[in-house]
């Protein structure tokens, strides 16, 4: 049986990438890589997958037991974040961490420091994953794919394992908020699912942000900086004075458990022209459409200030919270709590600071709680992963599926 190291290893070689830019579905074709990759292994298991057009792979294994018991799914994304580059990806493999700071050998200098991320000393004696400080790791969620992928392999490989029907989901686009737009759950035919996209080992999820994006588009006037007075509209100036509206405190950088936050990811421009990208996120609905009034509000204020039409906003709603989708089938959860503490792992159940496939999922009939994939520091070049965690995410897995076949 093939270590969960190695398939890991495997996976992030693939440049997976997604790009919000595109209108394509997967957004880019490089996904579909690892994706028949990844339909292929199931076929030659013996576990009957197919590949959609919209880049969904798709595979089940029947039931082996004579009650009628609920079909399971368990779903992970194949794309990396367009933060930081997947092409080219070097892992690093530290054996038996000793507490000390990592080199990242691709950048001189660069290193991964308890001091700044005092996670790692939680894993001292284990196996560490990082990267080289070149590109992301890709555990994001390619140790999901890997965790899930290995359980199947264990399944089939020991028949005298008793489950019910099992489903086996991998989508493209989710760094985009669009992993599961054409998904089809009926189709895929799970009950209940579980997405293995969360982060530090032990964590459990079934509550998320609500969550928007905004393009702001600020229209200024040139003209030659000797004769400007009174008549230049500079958007880059412009834009910054917008941006400052916002408030200080509701930051990514100033915020933590339930509150949310205005994160700017982008912005480029001229003196004619500029544009900024946020994405909104709360995980109250009430704060949540508050804050798209805020950003609406800044928009007006600069549009009174300079001009009408010098300011525009365009604000795209991309995901619910699903808690009050899930909470009415908290058996689901419980069952998860309960595998997690069966592989020997504290649970934490804490609310998602940020999205999964599972949220949309949930809203479209399929609830579908979120578990720890195992890694820390996702879409940038800091990111790592105990090969500890992958192996009890794994574990995870096939007690969720020992426990639904009771």
């Amino acid at each position: 049986m093939e270590s969960i190291l190695d398939r890991f290893l495997r996976y992030v070689a693939v440049d997976t990438q997604s790009c919000e830019d595109s209108q394509t579905q997967p957004s880019t074709q490089k996904q579909l890589d690892l994706l028949r990759m990844l339909c292929s292994e199931l076929n030659a298991m013996g576990v009957k997958a197919e590949l959609d057009q919209y880049g969904y792979v798709m595979g089940t294994i029947p039931s082996n037991i004579d009650k009628k018991v609920p079909a399971v799914g368990f779903i992970a994304h194949v794309d990396t974040a367009p933060d930081a580059s997947g092409e080219g990806v070097k892992p690093q493999i530290i054996p038996s961490y000793d507490g000390s700071p990592i080199a990242l050998r691709g950048v001189p200098g660069l290193y991964l420091d308890p001091e700044e991320f005092p996670e790692l000393l939680d894993h001292k004696g284990e196996t560490l994953v990082t990267t080289d400080g070149t590109t992301l790791l890709g555990a994001d969620d390619k140790a999901g794919v890997a965790e899930i992928m290995t359980a199947v392999q264990y399944l089939v490989e020991h028949p005298e394992v008793k489950h019910g029907e099992i489903k086996i989901g991998f989508t493209p686009d989710e760094e985009i908020g669009r992993g599961v737009a054409k998904f089809d759950v009926t189709r895929f035919g799970a009950d209940y699912a579980y997405t293995m996209d969360g982060g530090e080992v032990g964590e459990l999820e079934f509550e998320n942000f609500n969550a928007a994006s905004a393009t702001v588009r600020i229209q200024g006037r040139n003209v030659h900086p000797g004769y400007a007075k009174s008549k230049m509209k500079n958007a880059i100036r412009i834009g910054m004075e917008l941006n400052s509206l916002l408030p200080v405190d509701q930051k990514p950088e100033y915020t933590s458990g339930y509150e949310g936050f205005f994160h700017i990811i982008s912005f480029e421009g001229t003196v004619e022209q500029a544009s900024f990208t946020y994405i909104i996120r709360d995980h109250s609905a009430e704060l949540y459409e508050k804050k798209k009034t805020v950003i609406q509000e800044c928009v007006d204020f600069i549009n009174r200030k300079y001009g009408e039409g010098t300011a525009t906003v365009e604000i795209r709603h991309q995901y619910w919270n699903m808690r009050k989708q899930v909470e009415p089938h908290y058996h689901i959860v419980e069952k998860a709590i309960k595998a997690i503490e069966m592989a020997g792992v504290k649970p934490r159940v804490q609310p998602i600071r940020g999205g999964t496939d599972g949220a949309n999922l949930s809203f479209m009939g399929l609830p579908c709680p979120n578990i720890f994939a195992g890694g820390l520091n996702f879409h940038g070049k800091m990111e790592w992963i105990p090969v500890e965690s992958m192996e009890k995410a794994s574990a995870v897995i096939l007690n969720i599926i020992s426990l639904f076949a009771e």
